[in-house]
């Protein structure tokens, strides 16, 4: 294995009726987001503080924003059952189904990310610890090449992600709306699995990270799904900006 390292991937913190469907989706927002709005910064091991402290404050924004969803979901119900007619309806379940509030089936892609074996810090002169795992701006370059490639509908880990999805990480784990997770990191994406292919390989991002695959054994594994299905989202919905048109 070649001795001299790869480009940095940024591991010390470098780069990171009518009336009733106009409810729903000021609600709901319509348009999903790219991972920018996923992350709230820092790397993925950058916290190795107190992780018993963030999972705290993790947990009483969660309580605040499970109450909110319950609350918006009931929002929702009550505009659709107001009868505004079948064209209504539909036009309902088109928004739904952009902002991922229902379930997606189709051909896949599932890319599974790990970190490298602990080995390599002997064997690898000038390696450190923090090059041995997968970064938070790894996932995003993943994602955001995905997104890019013409995703439809994606998963992260075991939860759908949508527009006001967020993940951070404390310590050595995940958090991605109040679960904790811990390495491979798994994204299943719904979409044109050949164009998804191509972004990837064409991702500046996505290269660098395979050149640390070879360097110290990071993990990336690509599967192709003839069919999966994607959950629909049930989470907190969050709305950043309403516009009056």
């Amino acid at each position: 294995m070649d001795a001299q390292q790869p480009p940095s991937r940024g591991r010390r913190g470098g780069a990171r009726g009518r009336a009733g469907v106009a409810a729903v989706m000021v609600l709901c927002g319509v348009l999903f987001a790219t991972t920018a709005r996923l992350a709230t910064g820092g790397s993925i091991r950058d916290e190795s503080g107190d992780v018993a402290g963030v999972l705290a404050e993790r947990g009483r924004t969660i309580e605040e924003l499970t109450e909110d969803n319950a609350a918006k979901r009931a929002e929702i119900e009550e505009l659709r059952g107001h009868g505004a007619g079948v064209g209504t309806a539909a036009r309902t379940e088109q928004v739904e189904d952009a902002v991922g509030l229902s379930e997606v089936s189709g051909p896949a892609l599932r890319i599974t990310l790990t970190d490298a074996p602990s080995s390599a810090l002997g064997a690898i002169p000038g390696t450190e610890p923090d090059d041995l795992v997968v970064h938070q701006q790894d996932l995003e370059s993943f994602i955001n090449a995905l997104w890019a490639g013409g995703a439809e509908a994606m998963m992260l880990q075991d939860q759908r992600v949508i527009n006001g999805s967020a993940f951070r990480c404390a310590g050595n784990t995940l958090l991605l709306e109040g679960r904790v997770y811990s390495p491979p990191f798994v994204i299943t994406v719904i979409g044109p699995v050949e164009g998804m292919t191509e972004a990837l390989d064409a991702s500046p991002n996505v290269q660098v990270y395979r050149e640390w695959v070879d360097h110290v054994g990071l993990g990336e594994k690509i599967e192709t799904l003839e069919s999966t299905t994607l959950p629909a989202y049930n989470g907190p919905l969050a709305v950043d900006a309403a516009v009056q048109r």
